[in-house]
């Protein structure tokens, strides 16, 4: 027994040593750095004149509803389709209407007959009153039974005004020429009165919603010349001030200006965001946080540049990233003033890869 138990002493001996030396290799990377090129982060002084953010869109557009309840027929377009004004769009069932209507049209027949009726009557009474042969009473029956059928006609008249009414609302039509831009219904749904059916815009005709601080709407003026700058295409459109809204109150203390673009061949789209630049000089001095967009590295929605680590690795940070300036973009949050970020690398990036700064 005391030679099992010196044997298996040494093989556990001998275990320990065999794991104690492999704790203690180390393993060396040898993979080449990757030569890179970085830039301090300054904090510039922000633009003198004011810029905003705003949003495109079409100048003359409209959401189509109904005012009546049923079911949809027929959907006559599809989004993309140009249209003119007039055409029709989408068909609703109208078979009650067609049934009040017939109603109606009997209703005028019937009091038709009984106005020419009464009016015979009180024709006949007037010149029987005129010859002393009827009474005064007998005239003013007369007179007030043609009085009320003669009402009786107007009111059946104007019901069938009405249900005619009725009837543009179950078939929706263009009403001007534009572009279908949504479709909210199909065949067979029920369309409810105020509910979106179809959303067209006129094309080549477009304006910016932009929305300007307190601090500085009194500086807007309507008329001014302004430049719009698209973020999505880069390119900087002319465009001219035609509202200038003077109340806050349901738009969180920012104020409403609707800027007219001018024409142009730009392939500008509704809902595009813009970057509005005012000729007037900013009240409000602050300094923001300028990259180039080259610098920038996008995944999905997620914007970032590489940073150097303290172990000279490339460290992605993730940014909150505002407005447009030409070819730099302002940074809101993700990095300090005392930081740097890389330009440019001989090589492709990644968390944790090895740099060398050139």
């Amino acid at each position: 027994m005391k030679k099992i138990y010196t044997i298996l002493t040494f093989s556990f001996a001998l275990l320990l040593a065999s794991c104690g030396s492999e704790d203690k290799k180390i393993v060396v990377d040898n993979t080449p750095a990757i030569a890179v090129k970085v830039s301090p982060i300054e904090a510039n002084a922000n633009s003198p004149f004011l810029s905003v953010s705003g949003k495109i869109q079409a100048a003359n557009s409209a959401d189509l509803s109904t005012r009546m309840m049923g079911y949809v027929n027929k959907v006559h377009v599809h989004v993309g389709d140009k249209v003119r004004k007039g055409q029709l769009l989408v068909s609703i069932n109208n078979s009650d209407l067609q049934a009040k209507r017939a109603q109606v049209n009997a209703g005028i027949t019937e009091a038709t007959a009984a106005y020419t009726n009464a009016e015979k009557d009180y024709n006949r009474y007037k010149n029987l009153f005129a010859d002393q042969s009827a009474s005064q009473k007998e005239m003013d029956d007369m007179t007030a039974n043609f009085n009320m059928a003669k009402a009786r006609l107007e009111g059946a008249r104007q019901m069938k005004n009405e249900i005619n009414a009725q009837f543009a609302y179950s078939n929706i039509t263009a009403p001007f020429n534009g572009t279908v831009t949504s479709k909210n219904v199909e065949a067979g749904n029920m369309a409810n009165p105020g509910m979106p059916l179809i959303s067209i815009e006129s094309p080549g005709s477009f304006e910016v919603m932009a929305m300007v601080p307190e601090t500085e709407i009194s500086e807007i003026k309507k008329g001014t010349t302004v430049d719009v700058l698209v973020k999505s295409i880069k390119q900087i459109i002319k465009g001219k001030v035609t509202e200038v809204s003077t109340s806050a109150k349901n738009t969180g203390g920012q104020y409403l200006v609707k800027i007219a673009l001018d024409k142009t061949d730009a392939n500008i789209l509704s809902g595009m965001f813009t970057t509005v630049q005012f000729p007037v000089e900013r009240k409000v001095k602050s300094s923001m946080v300028l990259v180039p967009t080259d610098a920038i590295v996008t995944n999905g929605q997620l914007s970032g540049v590489y940073t150097v680590s303290q172990s000279n690795t490339a460290m992605l940070r993730w940014l909150r990233l505002g407005r447009t300036f030409g070819n730099q973009v302002e940074v809101l949050s993700g990095l300090n003033a005392e930081e740097t970020y890389i330009v440019s690398a001989e090589g492709k990036l990644f968390n944790g890869a090895k740099i060398s700064i050139q």
